[in-house]
């Protein structure tokens, strides 16, 4: 009997390609995706790929089976959250994917509003959102946090997935409290801001998309930008001084007492944040009941975004 781990692995082998896409997509190393084609393979008793020193593509076996595999793995979940629609209980585990910031802002509501549900184990984990993406596609994760700077809703491979809008998420200023702009009447104006000291991610974050649209029309960030890692390190430099940034207004959640945040009165890039789950799992009452928390959770911190920026700048978050 074929082993539904298998084909799920087999499936996104044919959406990513090669071996070492699928891995990263999936959270494996290349060798356990390796592994697990190879025993299918023994299954099947056809061989799925064919693999060459440099590459691996499938074979017609291969593609035969992923178009079965897509009906199989559907109509297993299918059934699965049929059966428990019919318990109509909130319980069991169910694993959620965030990117960084938004897995710190959702964790205190997530928790608070799951807690009267003793039966239900929620488990959340931090991953990029394309990996999170993977991961609730091959199954290895029931809902993922997913972030758009681009535009566009997230890719909903081939119907599989199905995304819900939470909330918009500008960039803002963030400076030191002692910051010539950092009082609420000093006027923001980023031509005039460029000769500071800027603290950017490094290129390939998805943040250092959104930042240099930003910047763009200005000539781009400034040569002697610092790149670091992660928006709480960036931050933490901007509160000891070293710098300004351009952050997701998410960031605000994180705790910056030393730094004042200034929306951004040209306007900005905005970063859409999406729940994705499977469509064949919304009829679980689990999984619909933390896609109901998360909804809730999403206008909690929109407003809590609003409540730290000042009323005079939040009107980017409302429209």
């Amino acid at each position: 009997m074929l082993d539904v781990q298998r084909l799920l692995v087999l499936r996104e082998f044919a959406r990513h390609g090669t071996i070492a896409a699928t891995a990263q997509s999936l959270g494996y190393t290349a060798s356990a995706v390796s592994q697990q084609l190879s025993t299918l393979e023994r299954e099947v008793g056809a061989p799925l790929l064919d693999r060459s020193a440099r590459s691996a593509e499938l074979t017609d076996a291969g593609r035969l089976l992923v178009e079965h595999a897509d009906q199989i793995l559907s109509s297993v979940e299918a059934a699965e959250s049929a059966l428990a629609a019919v318990a109509g209980d909130v319980s069991g585990q169910v694993s959620v994917t965030a990117f960084p910031t938004a897995a710190v802002a959702f964790a205190p509501k997530l928790a608070a509003g799951t807690r009267p549900h003793r039966q239900l184990q929620l488990v959340l984990r931090q991953a990029a959102g394309a990996v999170g993406l993977g991961r609730v596609s091959a199954g290895d994760a029931d809902i993922a946090l997913v972030e758009r700077w681009s535009g566009g809703a997230p890719d909903v491979h081939g119907g599989r997935l199905k995304h819900y809008h939470l909330l918009r998420d500008p960039l803002v200023l963030a400076v030191p409290r002692r910051h010539q702009i950092a009082a609420p009447e000093q006027s923001v104006y980023l031509p005039t801001l460029l000769d500071d000291a800027w603290i950017v991610a490094p290129h390939g974050e998805p943040s250092r998309e959104g930042v240099e649209r930003l910047l763009a029309p200005h000539g781009g960030p400034p040569a002697t930008a610092w790149e670091f890692e992660g928006q709480g390190t960036i931050l933490s430099l901007v509160a000891r001084g070293m710098g300004i940034a351009a952050v997701p207004s998410l960031t605000l959640t994180l705790g910056t007492a030393d730094i004042r945040f200034r929306r951004i009165p040209e306007g900005g890039p905005v970063r859409e944040i999406y729940a994705v789950a499977r469509s064949a799992s919304l009829r679980r009452p689990s999984v619909a009941f933390v896609l109901q928390v998360l909804t809730k959770a999403a206008e909690k911190v929109q407003h809590e975004i609003s409540s730290l920026l000042g009323s005079d700048d939040t009107r980017e978050l409302r429209k």
